[in-house]
């Protein structure tokens, strides 16, 4: 991402949707608001998008689906939801369906602007090393962007491929719960991390889905620290990359 960002803000409010355009053009940034599903993924065909903000009570369709067709159509977008729905299910079932995070209404605009701007610059700013990583049968290739276990593919969100690479880069090693927000979200990051846990557990079933490919490591929950992404018994470092002769 380079210059101005682009923003989709899906908001049907609009008192809402006023303050949060107004607030956010203020700020410098290229604004598209649409107060329904339908526009919003008129939206999303059309242009490409560094962050939405959706809110889940649409007119025209609940914000969960279209939340699902957006990340389908932009995978590597960043997207934020909106939700007067406090419950914990109804957060995890947003973040399930494909969203970074989320803010409760009512929230300040201070709070919000901070989560957009912590998003923005982590959205293309995972450690970068120039390295292929590879614990037991899976290979994570972090300049490529490319996850594979046993040979085969793996499918990752654009947040599930950055949590997997951090764990990678520390196999065997215990990594806590602030460190991996700070590394994968921000390092000024003051809201929920629910949303670690939720990308953790989709990160595990994307693994254990790919079937017969091969064992992926395990990701070992360390309660009251972190994770920990399992190293092989024949393994005791992950592979490091080859550095030139000096």
């Amino acid at each position: 991402m380079g210059g101005v960002a682009e923003l989709l803000v899906v908001e049907d409010d609009e008192t809402i949707g006023t303050a949060l355009t107004t607030g956010l053009r203020a700020h410098g940034h290229a604004i598209s608001w649409h107060r329904t599903a339908r526009g919003a993924m008129g939206a999303v065909n059309g242009r490409g998008f560094d962050l939405v903000l959706l809110d889940l009570g649409l007119p025209d369709l609940d914000g969960v689906e279209l939340c699902r067709r957006i990340r389908t159509a932009q995978p590597g977008t960043v997207i934020v939801m909106l939700t007067a729905r406090a419950e914990e299910m109804d957060v995890i079932v947003g973040l399930e369906a494909g969203a970074d995070d989320y803010l409760t209404k009512p929230f300040r605009f201070g709070e919000l602007l901070a989560r957009v701007r912590a998003h923005l610059r982590r959205s293309a700013t995972l450690p970068q090393a120039e390295a292929v990583l590879t614990i037991g049968a899976l290979v994570v290739d972090v300049a490529a962007r490319r996850v594979t276990l046993g040979g085969a593919e793996v499918q990752l969100r654009t947040k599930e491929f950055d949590l997997l690479a951090r764990l990678a880069i520390d196999a065997g090693t215990a990594v806590s719960r602030e460190t991996l927000m700070a590394d994968v979200w921000d390092a000024h990051w003051f809201g929920s991390t629910k949303t670690l846990d939720v990308h953790v557990a989709a990160l595990r079933r994307r693994l254990a889905a790919m079937g017969d490919a091969a064992v992926p490591p395990p990701i070992t929950t360390l309660r009251g620290h972190g994770y920990r992404l399992e190293l092989p018994n024949s393994q005791e470092l992950p592979n490091s990359p080859e550095l030139p002769n000096s």
